[in-house]
């Protein structure tokens, strides 16, 4: 049950990084390499602050800013610096990890054992003493449920409509007389935010914050929504941003049991690695599959309704 427990907890963390990596590489199809740097960059914020005694639910949110004007970053140097997607991401990564440390007060880790945290005080302070137990399962739940809802609203938006267009036909971007550059920095803007939300929330639940945090964290993003959209993409009434949350469960899942199989802690990158190349094997020529712009528009309108998300 503990076991459980702890996967659906980090799930739930991880599932709110798996929507920022599901914005970038499902809708908008940019390879974000930036997602290493923006998770411990939300762990440093929410870290200093709730040490320099701010409220814990305002670090998260300030966190959130953090990242999205990291995307901001990422954004401006592929649009307006010509550079290609790829590196722009490596360029703000390299960056951020000085930017982290001096974040952190020149520290490569800082521990908020003293400090209160989302799971400590406020909401989950007032939790009956019978859910004591499972307020780190319930507030990280309440977490992903609200991130989701948030997300699947924004992307039945014009602009979040215009995010699908950019990813899939930037033509009809232009053709709407909106500028394509401006849509994509918005939707790294956004899912950059939720990777470092995703970064503050962990940092709060183990309590430490460490600048190693983040290499890994793309391919776990990505691992989580390649699972996801692999096994509930064709799956009429579930929303890829569902499929991502799942596919976080079960790459923790996956990463629980090898861990209780006896795998050491020295082996976990190497069962990253395997799993995403498991992961990568079975979603072999997806990409081809993937519903176009212009079906999803077709679906909308039969529906009476808009694309889904």
């Amino acid at each position: 049950m503990d076991i459980l427990i702890g996967i659906l907890e980090q799930g739930f963390i991880y599932g709110i990084l798996a929507l920022g990596v599901y914005i970038t590489y499902s809708i908008l199809d940019f390879p974000d390499l930036s997602v290493d740097g923006t998770f411990p960059m939300g762990a440093a914020v929410a870290a200093i602050l709730i040490m320099h005694g701010v409220n814990p639910w305002l670090a998260l949110v300030i966190a959130f800013i953090a990242g999205a004007c990291a995307g901001l970053v990422t954004g401006l140097i592929h649009v307006k610096g010509k550079v290609r997607d790829l590196l722009s991401g490596i360029i703000t990564m390299t960056a951020l990890y000085s930017i982290n440390i001096h974040i952190a007060d020149g520290k490569s880790n800082l521990a908020i054992f003293t400090g209160e945290t989302i799971f400590n005080s406020g909401i989950a302070a007032m939790l009956p003493e019978f859910l004591q137990p499972y307020r780190v399962l319930i507030i990280s739940f309440v977490l992903i449920v609200l991130c989701k809802l948030l997300l699947d609203w924004y992307l039945n938006t014009k602009s979040g409509f215009l995010l699908f267009a950019a990813g899939d036909n930037q033509q009809v971007v232009t053709a709407l007389a909106e500028d394509h550059g401006k849509v994509k920095i918005m939707g790294l803007v956004l899912a950059n935010g939720l990777v470092a939300l995703s970064g503050a929330v962990l940092c709060q639940h183990q309590r430490f914050f460490d600048v190693s945090m983040g290499p890994g964290s793309v391919v776990l993003g990505l691992a989580a929504v390649i699972m996801g959209m692999k096994l509930l993409g064709n799956v009429s009434f579930v929303k890829g941003t569902t499929a991502a949350i799942f596919g976080a469960i079960l790459y923790k899942a996956c990463y629980a049991g090898a861990i209780a199989a006896g795998m050491e802690a020295v082996d976990m990158k190497l069962i990253t690695a395997i799993l995403f190349f498991a992961v990568l094997m079975l979603s072999s020529g997806e990409k081809g599959n993937k519903p176009t712009f212009i079906e999803r528009f077709k679906k909308g309108v039969k529906k009476g309704g808009k694309p889904r998300a």
